[in-house]
């Protein structure tokens, strides 16, 4: 799991295997991953079912935040969710733009664009669509977006900077993001961070919180505001697969810390 093609195919193949497994299995995983908690139910999800549009077939358990609740959608807005899944978060943005706007679901893994498709038939939206293709390198053109979210996805990206490249790209000038997204303070044991489960479950790819907010900054973004930040406890049963006793102790009493946050900026309106 070295190189970032390795890193990809395995997002890819453990999330083809997300797409089919039950929704509360996911739920008492790290991101849907595996590595299921005996000890608590919801690690990383919140709970979506009291957001307008929410649709509970293409709720898989995922994500770590409700960025569509802070994202700012008027109707009529184009919305691209980086990362779409089954197509909860672009469900719940359509609400939000109604008939006359435009939602656009990124994913490259095929078994949720299919699942995320057959959603959208169910729902009979037309203005809902779904694409193939890499985060990296979105298939969208230039100033297409006025709002862009995604929720635990860039975690699982191995290069962040461009992806935060391809939002200013994507993102009509004076649009913006809302994402929401893990992040770390402190040090992870080496044995998390080479674990592959603990990859695909949004843990072993989080980067320090300066260093996500810094890239957001350097690539041109204003007015970058935390507007949700809260803790993630992984529980002791799941951390006990990668770490002894003695491993275990150590990383609970060095001080580092796991995070979710909500973060929001805008591309300029002018360059």
């Amino acid at each position: 799991m070295n190189s970032a093609t390795q890193i990809k195919e395995l997002v890819r193949q453990k999330y083809g295997e997300i797409a089919g497994q039950n929704p509360k299995d996911n739920k008492a995983s790290c991101c849907g991953s595996g590595g299921c908690s005996d000890e608590v139910y919801n690690i990383m999800t919140e709970d979506h079912g009291t957001l307008e549009g929410y649709f509970p077939e293409a709720d898989l358990g995922l994500g770590c935040g409700l960025p569509t609740q802070f994202a700012g959608i008027n109707p009529g807005d184009t919305v691209i969710d980086l990362g779409s899944g089954a197509g909860n978060d672009c469900f719940i943005a359509r609400h939000e733009t109604g008939a006359n706007g435009k939602v656009i679901g990124v994913d490259f893994t095929d078994a949720m664009l299919e699942r995320a498709r057959s959603n959208a038939e169910k729902l009979g939206y037309t203005n809902v669509e779904f694409r193939k293709g890499d985060i990296e390198d979105l298939p969208i053109e230039d100033d297409t977006a006025d709002v862009v979210v995604s929720n635990c996805v860039l975690i699982l990206v191995p290069d962040k900077d461009k992806v935060f490249k391809e939002i200013f790209r994507t993102l009509k000038p004076g649009g913006h993001f809302s994402i929401s997204d893990i992040v770390i303070s402190g040090e992870l044991p080496d044995s998390i961070k080479s674990a592959a489960e603990m990859y695909a479950g949004c843990v072993a790819g989080a980067i320090q919180r300066d260093e996500y907010l810094g890239l957001i900054a350097a690539n041109g973004f204003s007015n970058i505001t935390l507007q949700k930040d809260r803790t993630i406890d992984v529980p002791d049963d799941i951390l006990r697969q990668y770490l002894s006793d003695d491993a275990l102790a150590e990383f609970k009493a060095s001080g580092t810390g796991i995070y979710s946050i909500t973060v929001y900026a805008e591309r300029p309106a002018t360059a």
